[in-house]
């Protein structure tokens, strides 16, 4: 697989299509990919957090999930084919789970919103992709005892809708015990979205690079400091990048 380094940052250069199809081979000939999706908060994250910065760029699939990172990208002289937003590609493979028999394992979010994904997908698809469901909330040395349950949940298919960089690191020092599950995933908020506890910026929002202004509305107490100091110090990185690479 194709890929690029910017700020510290290894990401695949694959389309939407192109990562599908990595997926349902990877599930299909019984091995494993654990994957992980960046954003500009992330990748300001990064600079300074070193266990999220190995967690990340150790992982075997790595998606640009922000737009504003397609534009990084570009900028940089390194351009990517195209944002494989982590919601996105979570929809294509619960259908895809639908069509080959594939089973998912759910793991984050508050226990009425992973409930209500779950029965979401059980009744716009079929009981038979679950593989079983877990909130996330727990502590620290509880984390092998859930690694292990999911292990032998018979999944096909692990979401992670828990924060970074907490998700990240779950995965990585778990993988171990996770290695009977072909593909490992984080999608941060995606279950908050799935069940509608939050709405999904338009679409024309979503291509215009302006999904983050959109969250920050719903959510300004929460996600302000994310959004206008994180996105801040991303467009300071990128131009300092861009001039020592004059």
């Amino acid at each position: 697989m194709q890929k690029i380094k910017i700020l510290n940052t290894t990401i695949h250069n694959l389309s939407m299509k192109e990562t599908l199809q990595i997926v349902d081979n990877t599930i299909a000939e019984g091995k494993q990919l654990h994957h992980v999706v960046v954003n500009a908060s992330k990748i300001v994250a990064m600079q300074k957090d070193l266990q999220l910065r190995q967690s990340v760029n150790q992982s075997d699939l790595i998606n640009a999930d922000g737009q504003a990172v397609v534009w990084a990208s570009r900028v940089l002289g390194k351009p990517l084919k195209e944002r494989v937003a982590g919601i996105d590609l979570m929809e294509n493979l619960v259908e895809l789970a639908h069509q080959k028999n594939y089973k998912i394992f759910f793991f984050g979010a508050q226990e009425e919103v992973v409930k209500k994904v779950v029965h979401k997908y059980t009744n716009q698809f079929s009981p038979g992709i679950i593989a079983g469901y877990r909130n996330g909330y727990f502590k620290k040395d509880e984390e092998q005892v859930i690694a292990r349950e999911i292990g032998k949940s018979g999944a096909n298919i692990l979401f992670v809708a828990i924060s970074s960089p907490t998700k990240e690191n779950f995965l990585f020092e778990n993988k171990a015990l996770l290695q009977k599950v072909n593909f490992v995933m984080g999608v941060g908020g995606s279950f908050d979205v799935i069940a509608e506890k939050v709405k999904r910026a338009p679409l024309w929002m979503q291509k215009s690079g302006l999904e983050w202004f959109y969250r920050l509305a719903q959510e300004p107490k929460r996600m302000w400091k994310r959004y206008l100091i994180g996105n801040s110090k991303f467009v300071g990185l990128v131009i300092r990048e861009a001039l020592s690479n004059k």
